[in-house]
């Protein structure tokens, strides 16, 4: 059922309501079968993008949508709500204009932004690798100053739209310890890149999760975005804003989740009385849906505060983690409703929950999210 929204203005009513509209016609009719048959697909970015919903939160100088972060979270809420995978890659897509955005000089930034928001490309941001997940310290991909180039070498993973991305927010190593690393803007044509297989995951099927290879890789050094060693700092702002992109992603995965299990509820019967009707069920469906509006609270708290331009990185930890949280008990609760139908692949909820594993890990995982949050109690 449609979420009762307390929204700003009469645009961002108006802007749910066309993401509502192009999420049921476009996403809605096609996504079991792409994620059944793990196929990426081809036609639905490039309508999210004419559409404008692929870069919501910049600025309309750039070619952005000029939509303040709470309103654009609850648009990709909408659109995890039909399609878990395709709303991840839209915030990763957001997560990696964010570094140019914010760190670029006034020429890159007139040069890549406007063609980055204007919905025909798609980014990829590369952080990770095999040895150094939560560790970004560790990163070993080097790119090694030449000239007036930089040449790169070693490898990445984990990386959402790898492959298929039109650009990448590389971060790589460039001298010594945590600030020894460096960001740079890679287009995803550049001769000595290469990707790995697609990973086998358990979900997000539709949307290829890879590994990158640089193999003496030459980039400009006018692709360098902010400070040399500058490259933490700006990925740990970035991820700010990614972690309340995968809150607001779980959200709308766990509202999904719900509105199965009450619809199913409200139709199958037991001993005479349909199931939602045993104080038992109706108890469990109670909860499933307390935990849901206090996620959606908890990222809509950490996103306004970003709006007024205040501290928020405690409180986007504390969005994700309880957010993505609450998905997972949600989503297993929702096959619980269902029974043993719940466990085949009849209905949806089986890959709800199987998304929402994910959740809990990327973008800095939970264990880390307490850690951040508990860095930030002390005096």
């Amino acid at each position: 059922m449609p979420v009762d929204r307390l929204l700003p203005t009469q645009e961002a009513n108006e802007l749910i309501a066309l993401t509502r509209e192009i999420a049921d016609k476009v996403l809605d009719p096609v996504v079991d079968t792409h994620e059944k048959d793990e196929t990426y697909p081809d036609g639905v970015f490039p309508a999210l993008g004419a559409a404008g919903l692929l870069s919501l939160p910049q600025p309309e100088q750039w070619g952005g949508g000029g939509q303040p972060f709470e309103v654009y979270l609850q648009v990709l809420e909408e659109l995890a709500a039909r399609w878990a995978a395709v709303a991840v890659a839209v915030s990763v897509h957001s997560l990696s204009s964010h570094p140019l955005l914010m760190f670029g000089t006034e020429e890159q930034k007139q040069r890549w932004l406007p063609d980055m928001l204007s919905g025909s490309q798609i980014g990829a941001y590369s952080l990770s690798e095999p040895q150094a997940g939560s560790d970004a310290a560790a990163l070993r991909c080097a790119a090694k100053s030449d000239d007036d180039s930089y040449v790169l070498n070693g490898s990445k993973s984990w990386i959402t739209h790898g492959g298929v991305a039109d650009f990448y927010t590389l971060f790589a190593r460039t001298g010594e310890g945590s600030r020894g690393i460096s960001c740079f803007l890679v287009p995803g044509d550049l001769p000595g890149l290469s990707f790995g297989k697609p990973e086998e995951k358990m979900g997000l099927h539709a949307v290829p999760t890879t590994s990158a290879f640089y193999d003496n890789a030459r980039i400009g050094a006018d692709r360098r975005i902010g400070a040399d060693g500058q490259g933490l700092q700006i990925a740990f702002s970035a991820l700010d804003s990614g972690r309340l992109g995968i809150a607001a992603v779980a959200t709308g995965l766990a509202q999904a989740a719900l509105d199965e299990a009450v619809r199913y509820a409200n139709e199958r019967t037991t001993f005479g009385r349909k199931i939602i009707d045993h104080q038992g069920l109706g108890f469990l469906l109670a909860d499933m849906s307390a935990a849901v509006v206090s996620a959606r609270a908890t990222y809509l708290d950490a996103a306004r505060r970003r709006d007024l331009n205040l501290p928020y990185s405690a409180q986007a930890s504390v969005a994700k983690l309880v957010a993505t949280d609450a998905a997972m008990k949600v989503t297993t609760d929702a096959v619980q409703v269902f029974g043993g139908a719940g466990y085949t692949r009849d209905y949806r909820v089986e890959r709800y929950m199987r998304e929402a594993k994910i959740m809990q890990i990327f973008e800095g995982t939970n264990q880390i999210q307490r850690l951040v949050i508990a860095r930030g109690l002390t005096t």
